[in-house]
């Protein structure tokens, strides 16, 4: 594009062709503005890209909590499942003596 520019203001600035440098300064001038607003669109979509990659919440790691009743049901089942060990034990102990 810059390329494109410059030959065509170096075109404008041939001898025996009539040096129009207002008209070239001009061109540029329109193409900076032009160039300011596509950069300045550029910063904002970069700008919302970020923003919306904050906002996404990361997936929580870890244990996932209990209520009250899936507290009480997992104490119940490990009661039952020491009282099984416990007794398992004490007749082990048993037939040894």
């Amino acid at each position: 594009m810059f390329e494109l520019l410059y030959h065509q203001a170096t075109h404008a600035f041939r001898p025996g062709r009539g040096m129009n440098i207002n008209k070239a300064i001009r061109e540029l001038h329109e193409e900076k503005k032009r160039l300011d607003r596509v950069i300045a669109s550029l910063e904002e979509m970069q700008l919302n890209a970020a923003q919306q990659i904050a906002v996404v919440p990361e997936k929580k790691r870890g244990r996932k909590s209990m209520n009250h009743e899936a507290r009480q049901e997992v104490s119940e089942r490990m009661k039952r499942y020491w009282d099984t060990r416990r007794r398992q034990g004490q007749t082990l102990e048993q037939s040894k003596a």
